[in-house]
């Protein structure tokens, strides 16, 4: 029996190495060599962008503590996090199916028989006890078990990756808002002073009304100029807000009042400049298209498993242990006992159901294909989507900026044309509406630049670096 059993792990140590899963290969990426209208790069720079730890990248201190806070507290990454915890367990489950399993037994069994059935008129008890070690293990000849293991594997490397790009869009997400929040106070600062700026206008056309030198349509206009502007404050107020409410929520408690205090808006310096590099250097480097190959690979070994279905299943079983009549004979005299139960299982009729877990094995391959290549395209237009809007948001900053200039020196020439009794007081109105909306427009351009830049940076993948 010791010799079958050699043989049989013998053989199992020969075919150690077979498996049915189809060879993998990595599929071409669908997407163009090049981002579209930037040149060639022969070098590798996507280690610059992606490595860039969020610390260098931001240097605000107050958003640092910010994220940090986030990475500690955010319940969407903390889910994610312990995602990977049971995807991990669930494969040390899957991995421990390749070893025999061992179980300890001890048991006490008391029985009365009938007087009818034994040599006893009155029947009789008996009282066993026992002691065994028994074992179980399934002899992988076809690598199903060892498939099913390495497809455990691959899901818990996805789930791992998945929590790298929660942690990216946290990070982004923490940055925007936070710089978002920023340019609410700003704005909220220039409809402040607008707001100065027009009811002094009013006070002082409203005495000018009062002494018979300015007209009451004039004073109603100023006095519907002063309206406008406490909307706009009180606007801004409510984004602020929700704003802050908003962060609050990505950060997952509230905001701290203390130190580090933080950079204002027009101060805020990010990193625009972070190298593209090749496409199929910078999305090979994405956390979510790792996550959506190791998917494919998964998928991929769970059809090895479905063809080892085909095949038969050899499990091995037996125990060895001592039992007696007495507890102190449990350990002496003949008491030894020991089984050994080797079963082969064969698949002969089915209705076709091996064959079509195979087929659903294969579908499911192909969509984690199909997803991995969208994924690859979508993180492809995302990257482009940025360079294109970094290509253009430069002249458009440059442009607005002489734009505000020019309302500059018109509501300059308008006011002292006004006071000199050219122009009427409704041209000067006009005129600072003109001008507040540039002043609130290039203050949107160069938020537009900043979160660009955040945006850049996730879609490279930086950000998810401990």
């Amino acid at each position: 029996m010791s010799n079958r059993l050699l043989f049989s792990m013998s053989l199992s140590v020969v075919l150690g190495g077979c498996t049915l899963m189809p060879k993998y290969e990595r599929p071409a990426a669908p997407v163009a060599g090049s981002w579209p209208g930037a040149p060639v790069v022969i070098h590798a720079t996507n280690d610059v962008a992606a490595g860039v730890d969020w610390r260098e990248f931001f240097d605000d201190p107050r958003l640092q503590n910010l994220i940090a806070e986030a990475l500690e507290n955010n319940r969407d990454l903390r889910i994610a996090a312990l995602r990977v915890e049971q995807a991990r367990a669930q494969f040390r489950i899957q991995r421990a199916a390749l070893y025999p399993g061992v179980q300890g037994n001890a048991s006490m069994v008391r029985q009365k028989f009938s007087g009818a059935v034994t040599a006893f008129s009155g029947g009789t008890i008996l009282t066993t006890y026992s002691l065994d070690v028994g074992a179980a293990y399934e002899i992988d000849l076809f690598g199903r078990v060892r498939s099913l293991k390495r497809e455990a594997l691959e899901k818990y490397f996805a789930t791992d990756e998945a929590r790298k790009s929660v942690q990216i869009a946290l990070v982004s997400e923490v940055a925007s808002q936070y710089l978002t929040l920023q340019r609410l106070h700003e704005a909220k600062g220039i409809a402040n002073q607008t707001l100065e700026a027009v009811q002094s206008s009013h006070d002082l056309l409203r005495r000018s009304f009062e002494a018979g030198a300015a007209s009451e349509l004039d004073l109603r206009t100023a006095d519907a100029q002063v309206q406008t502007a406490r909307v706009s404050v009180a606007s801004y107020q409510q984004l602020l807000a929700q704003s802050e409410n908003a962060l609050i929520l990505l950060v997952g408690k509230p905001l701290p009042d203390g130190p580090p205090s933080g950079k204002s808006f027009r101060q805020q310096q990010l990193l625009a400049d972070l190298p593209s590099g090749l496409p199929s250097e910078v999305l090979q480097r994405r956390p979510d298209i790792i996550a959506a190959e190791h998917n494919l690979k998964a998928a991929n070994a769970n059809i090895g498993a479905a063809r080892a279905a085909f095949f038969p299943r050899i499990q091995l079983t037996g125990n060895a242990g001592t039992a007696a009549a007495k507890l102190t004979d449990l350990f002496t005299g003949p008491s030894g006992t020991w089984n050994f139960s080797p079963q082969i299982t064969i698949p002969i009729f089915d209705v076709g159901g091996t064959r079509a877990r195979l087929a659903v094995s294969k579908i499911d391959r192909d969509i984690q294909l199909a997803n991995y290549e969208k994924t690859v395209q979508t993180a492809f237009r995302e990257v482009a989507d940025s360079l294109a809007e970094r290509s253009v948001v430069e002249e458009k900053l440059k442009a607005q900026e002489l734009l505000l200039d020019a309302q500059q020196k018109r509501f300059d020439l308008t006011n002292a044309r006004y006071r000199q009794g050219v122009d009427s007081y409704v041209d000067v109105l006009l005129v600072q509406q003109d001008l507040y909306s540039a002043q609130q427009e290039l203050l949107q351009f160069q938020a537009a630049r900043q979160l660009n830049a955040v945006t850049l940076y996730r879609a490279l993948g930086g950000g998810w670096k401990e």
